[in-house]
């Protein structure tokens, strides 16, 4: 078929068939995906409409032949027609063997996740983070990959011949780094959720570093140790100050020790000042850290109150660095606090 413009000498020629270029031909997952379950639908006599469209995952979590979709895809009543032959479809478009979707983090005070398995006989992976071996089952542990950051900081310390109580342990996020990077001589491990203690022997055998951690079950608040610590990791969001007199019995009496404390900060400015009314523009940048630091000194205080009230002999405390971790949520930030923490009389001493 051909059509000519008036006056023109150009012909425009519909080829059938047409061999597409080698980047046509290239499927994104996504669109691999949507393709696949179209024809599914199809051989069904299904009709492809918007709403199945907008049911589908867009984004989604890779854990090597485990994959884990989003909460908000495969609503719709028509996929639970096709019983597990859609979760056979899917794995194989996405090129997995395994399949699992995540729900609400559960409020249990351990932040559990809610995944349910869809595809295979079990939920254990294993993730390679900063050189280090993390293995856990998706359907009882998280794993933020969000914090990295402060994973790879603490890995560059040197706690060479330094004893660290990690008072939140989980599946080793931070105990793992302070003892293959950081040298840490010793680490205590504190953790009350089974399957996390359950992940973190398991890592602690994958990274060979079983002889040089004690874990311990149970609730922190209960912990019996005492004037042992050069370093305290308290990685709980939104707030660990639960365990902050746990923290400060913890630190050698005589020497101190650092504290690494974790907090949620809010950071909305109408809710902490009334902007001047000829204030045309401020940093939000300057404006953040300044909200991180007010929270820093008030922790401070309290820290320093309760070092005294401990060890019964004055302390001194400094603020080393206030350090964003990642952005929780819209004008919240993860951010984690090092406060040096020394008895005044050692201060005065030096």
């Amino acid at each position: 078929m051909e059509n000519v413009a008036p006056g023109s000498s150009c012909r425009e020629t519909l080829i059938t068939n047409p061999v597409l270029s080698k980047r046509a031909r290239v499927q994104s997952p996504a669109q691999k995906l949507r393709m696949d379950l179209y024809e599914l639908l199809e051989r069904y006599g299904v009709f492809w409409g918007r709403n199945l469209e907008r049911d589908l995952p867009h984004s989604w979590q890779q854990h090597g032949d485990l994959v884990v979709l989003s909460e908000d895809c495969f609503c719709d009543h028509v996929w639970k027609q096709l019983g597990d032959e859609l979760w056979v479809n899917v794995a194989c478009s996405l090129r997995a063997k395994r399949l699992a979707k995540q729900g609400r983090v559960l409020d249990d005070g351990m932040r559990s996740p809610n995944v349910t398995l869809l595809l295979g006989d079990n939920g254990w992976v294993e993730h390679v983070d900063n050189g280090i071996r993390y293995a856990f089952d998706v359907t009882k542990c998280m794993f933020s990959a969000g914090n990295i950051v402060e994973k790879q900081r603490l890995a560059t310390l040197c706690c060479s011949n330094e004893i660290v109580v990690d008072l939140y342990a989980g599946i080793g996020y931070f105990t793992l780094p302070f003892l293959v990077h950081a040298g840490a001589s010793f680490v205590h491990a504190c953790e009350w959720n089974v399957h996390a203690i359950k992940a973190l022997q398991k890592n602690l055998e994958l990274n060979k570093v079983t002889h040089k951690c004690q874990i311990h079950e149970g609730d922190n608040r209960q912990l019996l140790l005492h004037d042992l610590a050069d370093r305290v990791n308290l990685g709980l969001i939104p707030t660990s100050e639960p365990s902050y007199h746990v923290a400060c019995k913890v630190l050698k009496k005589n020497y101190g020790g650092v504290l690494h404390i974790h907090n949620n900060v809010d950071c909305f400015p109408e809710k902490h000042r009334v902007l001047d009314k000829n204030e045309a523009a401020y940093d939000p940048g300057s404006w953040r850290r300044m909200t991180w630091r007010k929270w820093a000194e008030s922790v401070e205080n309290k820290i320093r109150t309760l070092l005294e009230q401990v060890h019964g002999t004055p302390w001194q405390t400094n603020i080393l660095r206030v350090v964003k971790v990642k952005s929780y949520a819209p004008h919240v930030d993860h951010v984690v606090l090092d406060l040096d923490c020394r008895p005044l009389l050692l201060s005065t001493q030096g």
